[in-house]
């Protein structure tokens, strides 16, 4: 699976999670040049606590547009380490 917006690889990963559908990339499989830590922060009930990154691409800023769970809760353990997308990021197979 790839993640891609503004005509770049956010993430790449024969590993993800599907939850929702939505794609949980491994966050080895980031490129992490793309990705700045965001003060956003939302609750899921059974997940946990989210944070967020905003991606910039080529002078680009797509805000939030990367979530992740650093503590989540036991029900979603799988999701550990791993990032999803949204806001106009495209999710596509390899």
């Amino acid at each position: 699976m790839k993640a891609i917006w503004n005509n770049k690889i956010l993430a790449e990963s024969d590993d993800t999670v599907l939850i929702e559908n939505n794609h949980y990339f491994p966050v080895g499989s980031l490129h992490q040049e793309y990705f700045q830590a965001s003060d956003s922060h939302s609750f899921c009930p059974w997940k946990g606590d989210a944070s967020y990154y905003s991606i910039e691409v080529d002078g680009k800023v797509n805000e939030d547009a990367a979530w992740y769970y650093p503590e989540p809760k036991e029900a979603a353990m799988e999701i550990k380490d791993r990032v999803a997308f949204w806001k106009g990021v495209e999710i596509v197979e390899d």
